[in-house]
């Protein structure tokens, strides 16, 4: 577990394929989208029937400043760059004293893309990195 220090009230853990890639200040794009096709029934003309059809994920944001782990999460996608694989993994919203507050298994996970972080020495702010993942679907674990 990495010893960094976070002045979060929530953070959130992504571990994917059995590998921990740390924690983060961020999380979003727990999402979905269902697509709805009107099936007017003949004679019946107070309302036409909503019939879900398709559901569309969004992708999942995910930003920290940079810590030890941002090491880990660039090993990922250059073992997944070299053969892209979906793997599964969990994404687990955290207390700052680490106790679970809500789980999503995510399956089917690729990259999408990585922003790695500014150095600008003028700033006082922190140097952050952002993820950003596709998947084929989320289930409360």
């Amino acid at each position: 577990m990495s010893e960094d220090i976070f002045a979060s009230s929530v953070f959130f853990r992504l571990v994917i394929g059995g590998d921990d890639l740390g924690r983060f200040h961020t999380c979003t794009g727990l999402g979905a989208q269902v697509e709805v096709e009107r099936f007017a029934e003949g004679g019946n003309n107070s309302f036409a029937w909503q019939l879900p059809t398709r559901i569309t994920w969004s992708n999942i944001t995910l930003t920290r400043a940079v810590t030890s782990d941002t090491v880990k999460v660039s090993r990922w996608l250059s073992e997944t760059m070299r053969r892209v694989r979906r793997k599964d993994g969990e994404i687990v919203a955290l207390r700052p004293d680490l106790t679970p507050i809500a789980r999503w298994q995510v399956l089917g996970i690729v990259p999408v893309g990585w922003q790695g972080p500014a150095f600008d020495p003028s700033s006082a702010q922190a140097a952050m990195e952002t993820l950003e993942i596709a998947h084929e679907g989320l289930q409360p674990s």
